[in-house]
């Protein structure tokens, strides 16, 4: 049976496969630097774990096939990463485990959900607008979204269109 789970220590070499196959569609796209950069090493996904915020989708046979891990920043929980497999693209695995998390950051009595994308890319700022993220100006960026914007800025990442996104949990429609 297909569920999210809590991530596991046996887990985390695996988000690590997930992390470079989600990374391969970028290289159709001309965005070659994001397929081949690196998935984030194994010392920061424990972090998440311990912390009781990294989860997976696992398949019947409860390997993880998409996995999210969500930080905290400036009072809002944040997606640091969502990745599913692209064999299983299109069945709304991104979508369940964000759900997951806004749930989860409901019973934290946390008020909103932040991540950063890029804005021209179908699979990223597109699709999390038709989730209910909305785009935030500079001005309206906090401290910690623009430290994680300089960081990404650091490693290349801003060669590309991208923005910081926020969502409030109020009224957020799950599957």
């Amino acid at each position: 049976m297909q569920a999210i789970r809590p991530a596991t220590e046996e887990d985390l070499p695996v988000l690590q496969d997930i992390e470079r196959a989600a990374g391969k569609p970028f290289a159709d796209i001309g965005m070659t630097a994001v397929a081949d950069d690196d998935p984030p090493p194994l010392d920061t996904l424990r972090e998440f774990l311990h912390a009781g915020r990294a989860w997976v989708y696992a398949d019947d046979a409860d390997r993880p096939i998409g996995y999210l891990i969500l930080g905290i920043v400036d009072g809002d929980a944040h997606v640091d990463q969502v990745s599913v497999d692209p064999v299983y693209a299109g069945n709304r695995i991104g979508k369940r485990l964000i759900d997951h998390a806004v749930h989860w950051a409901k019973a934290q009595g946390l008020p909103a959900m932040t991540l950063t994308t890029f804005t021209d890319v179908a699979w990223n700022g597109p699709y999390y607008e038709r989730l209910g993220f909305r785009y935030l100006t500079a001005a309206q960026e906090t401290r910690g979204l623009r430290e994680i914007r300089a960081a990404e800025a650091a490693n290349g990442l801003d060669q590309w269109p991208r923005a910081c996104m926020r969502a409030e949990l109020v009224g957020w429609v799950s599957d």
